[in-house]
């Protein structure tokens, strides 16, 4: 009797592949619909502003995908990143979120986001918005950039260590030059994307004049 034949091995599926000159978002499902639906869109709601610097300034010795899979924590713990509620949170409530294993759990960046929320509410009186002030400083317009390889894109610039002196000079913690412009790449105050990218162009169509 001959002897039957083994079954093909079964095929597993392939990870995604990035159709993007932006490399950073590797193969990651959460990542890469990140980069293709958030990442460089800009952003003009006082709100969102807030949530996304303190979630980069959360990310500070970590990567941005820790971060990114555990946001929706952060926006249940954080009572959907409301300024006007955090900034009213007690000692108990700090020591209540250093409790939650959701979120990273660093005394330091809780209590600087209950200041950031404080700061945020003083901008907002007296700046005309938190967006207003953050726009200006790229003139009210996105700038941008025509990068080609990942290798070009800086850490920081001088719009990024201006905005960082002003947001410590208004109460602002964990707003280095490197978190603030990792910050304005992300809500589209410069367009970052790789310009073989189809997001570049995209972002790029989205911007609007704020002044």
């Amino acid at each position: 009797m001959a002897e039957p034949k083994s079954k093909p091995a079964a095929k597993t599926a392939k990870p995604p592949v990035p159709s993007t000159g932006c490399t950073w978002p590797g193969t990651d499902p959460l990542y890469l619909a990140y980069h293709d639906e958030e990442w460089g869109v800009p952003e003009y709601d006082d709100r969102a502003l807030f949530e996304k610097l303190i979630l980069d300034g959360f990310q500070a010795g970590l990567s941005w995908i820790t971060i990114l899979r555990k946001r929706e924590n952060f926006r249940e713990a954080f009572d959907g990143f409301d300024p006007e509620r955090i900034a009213r949170y007690t000692p108990a409530k700090v020591e209540r979120l250093l409790k939650n294993e959701g979120i990273i759990r660093h005394r330091g960046k809780i209590e600087a986001t209950i200041g950031n929320a404080q700061a945020w509410q003083k901008i907002m009186d007296q700046n005309g918005g938190f967006s207003k002030y953050l726009w200006d400083f790229v003139d009210g317009r996105p700038y941008q950039n025509k990068f080609t390889q990942m290798s070009e894109v800086p850490a920081a610039t001088p719009m990024s260590e201006a905005l960082s002196k002003s947001l410590k000079t208004k109460g602002f913690r964990f707003c280095g030059p490197t978190i603030v412009y990792a910050f304005a790449q992300a809500v589209g105050m410069v367009n970052d994307h790789m310009i073989s990218c189809p997001r570049h162009k995209a972002c790029a169509k989205l911007a609007v004049k704020t002044r």
